[in-house]
């Protein structure tokens, strides 16, 4: 007799034989002992967990004549039949060769008959999934009304391909991939059976990559078996599977997150000495930067399925690094690895992109050089200091004038007429809190009248009525004055002018000033809060007008300013309304001119 493989010499003839699947396992044994066994089923999942195994098995726990309370018993005629693949009543159809309508309809009339010697017949179809519509349509009644001797078993890797009106039919098991824990165990238990001693590196490495698949690992592990000797030591298993070591991973994990160049391109050398594939190397690396990265989540330890050992390496290898560091790592990876997919020369631009890697932590952020290059320029303030606060004027101060004008007041004479006085030099004007306000010059004195023309007993005129504060700025026309605009921002912030230059138009509705942008990058440092503040500052200073800065972004809604928070405009306005500044143009009957709030007024 030839050889028979692994993956078929250990498949499980009974259900407690079956390798992990302890929930569908539990619910089909209950089914069969409770007498409620579905007459059509449908087992799903990845490839090599026991999607066919467990279709077997419930065919000969049907047909099981022997006395157990656990069938399949594996005595009786009717399971010796179906273990050794001769028994009539079970037509085992692959799905993928005879996918036809024809087929189904050949099918049909053959289950219309009895069993031969059986109680039931058995259909099960693999990969049902490779049915046609119309062969799917075609077995809808039967499937939903079949006959009471006939039971339908399904296998299928793409549950979603199956159409919904099957799937109703039928009952589902979704079968998982088989815990590494229990997948190691296993093939132990079979390599001590066959006669090898295996090293725990090396099952280690077994288990990882048969990915939760029993038949895949069994096949590893016999074409381990043929290679080695009695003892199967780590080397061997990745010389056979063309594997990369760990241990040249691990070195050039840490090279490209400590920096070190010439390990990191040292060490891919030596795994190109293995002769590995370029897709296979950059997935083990990509899957080796995940494991840290959930290493250094906290609570996410359950999502790694590796044994102890190599568990407690990369939970010590995380520790030295930042989370930020780390995905920030495994970013730029992924985006090399798209890259060398449509490479020319593959190793080169995983080299480059090695670099890359290693240079990606030198890197400084835009908004540190702009703020960098104001300082060069001398545009940015000295020290972050607070502004300090507007000084409040005092009780006295609104009553009566200031002893330094009541001095300079000229005294006029009861008898004798009085010629009008030159106007004395106006006093330099006071300092009003942190931002400066510039006053219009005053009107000229009002000259007295001569005191002839005034009888003894008349009571002189009283002073005139203060005047009340007008402001009058100096305004600008939006559309007219725009480039001078932006030039005063060039004299402040030249990349803010540089990305007002950048706008496709502007328009003035009403108070709101409307930058249009069809490319959002244009205006991305514009938008940011701080930025838009020192801008509306800067209109509010130039234009002298109650205007708005909004941007208008295709598909973006602007995010206007926070009512709470001082804006540009509540601030002028408070300017506007301070006592100070009103009591100082009252004493010198001025008016309120430019109002600035910018950084240069103060």
């Amino acid at each position: 007799m030839s050889y028979l493989v692994l993956a078929r010499k250990s498949r499980p003839q009974t259900f407690a034989e079956v390798v992990g699947q302890r929930p569908v396992v539990k619910t089909l044994q209950n089914s069969l002992s409770r007498g409620r066994v579905a007459h059509a089923i449908l087992f799903s999942g990845v490839r090599g967990v026991g999607k066919t195994t467990l279709a077997r098995l419930m065919a000969k726990a049907v047909n099981c004549e022997g006395e157990t309370d656990q069938p399949p018993c594996n005595r009786c005629r009717s399971c010796l039949e179906i273990t050794a693949g001769n028994s009539l009543d079970l037509h085992e159809i692959d799905g993928a060769s005879n996918r036809g309508i024809q087929e189904i309809r050949e099918l049909k009339d053959r289950i219309r008959f009895l069993p031969t010697s059986s109680r039931f017949k058995i259909i099960i179809i693999d990969e049902v999934h490779m049915l046609t519509t119309e062969a799917f349509n075609a077995l809808l009644k039967t499937l939903e009304e079949p006959p009471a001797h006939v039971y339908f078993m399904f296998a299928t890797t793409e549950l979603h391909k199956i159409p919904v009106t099957i799937l109703s039919r039928c009952q589902q098991y979704e079968l998982k991939r088989v815990p590494a824990a229990e997948l190691s165990a296993h093939f132990r238990r079979l390599a001590e059976a066959e006669g090898f001693e295996i090293e725990a590196a090396a099952l280690a490495l077994i288990v990882r990559e048969a990915e939760g698949s029993v038949r895949d690992g069994l096949s590893l592990l016999d074409q381990v078996f043929s290679f080695g000797e009695q003892l199967i030591r780590t080397e061997d298993v990745i010389e056979v599977l063309g594997l990369v070591d760990r241990q040249a991973l691990m070195r050039l994990t840490a090279a490209l997150l400590d920096g070190d160049r010439s390990a990191a391109l040292t060490t891919l050398d030596e795994i190109y000495a293995y002769g590995l594939d370029i897709k296979r190397f950059s997935a083990d690396l990509m899957d080796y930067f995940r494991t840290l990265i959930l290493c250094k989540i906290p609570g996410c330890d359950q999502l790694l399925d590796l044994p102890g050992e190599e568990l407690a390496t990369f939970q010590e290898t995380a520790h030295r690094y930042t989370l930020e560091t780390l995905h920030q790592k495994l970013n730029l990876l992924m985006q090399a690895v798209e890259e060398i997919r449509h490479s020319s020369q593959p190793r080169l631009a995983l080299e480059i992109s090695f670099l890359k890697i290693i240079e990606a932590g030198n890197v400084v952020a835009v908004t540190t050089l702009l703020g960098h290059l104001e300082q060069l320029l001398g545009h940015e303030p000295a020290a972050a200091e607070a502004p300090p606060q507007p000084a409040t004027a005092p009780p006295a101060a609104a009553s009566s004038p200031p002893p330094d004008i009541a001095r300079q007041a000229p005294a006029v004479a009861p008898s004798a007429p009085v010629a009008a006085p030159e106007p004395a030099p106006a006093p330099p004007q006071p300092e009003v809190g942190p931002d400066a306000v510039q006053a219009a010059p005053p009107p000229p004195p009002p000259v007295a009248a001569p005191a002839g023309d005034s009888s003894p007993g008349d009571v002189p005129p009283s002073p005139p009525a203060a005047t009340p504060i007008e402001v009058r700025p100096h305004e600008k026309d939006i559309r007219r004055d725009w480039l001078d605009f932006v030039k005063y921002v060039h004299g402040h912030k030249v990349w803010m002018a540089q990305d007002l230059q950048r706008a496709d138009s502007v328009r003035q509705v009403d108070k709101e000033v409307r930058l249009h942008y069809n490319d959002p990058a244009n205006c991305a440092f514009l938008r940011r809060k701080d930025n838009r503040r020192l801008l509306t500052e800067y209109a509010l200073d130039f234009f002298q007008k109650e205007i708005k800065i909004l941007f208008i972004v295709p598909d973006q809604q602007d995010n206007a300013d926070d009512a709470a928070a001082e804006t540009p405009q509540s601030k002028r306005q408070q300017l506007a309304g301070d006592p100070l500044v009103i009591m100082t143009a009252e004493i010198f009957r001025g008016q309120v001119g430019d109002i600035r709030i910018g950084q240069q007024s103060r």
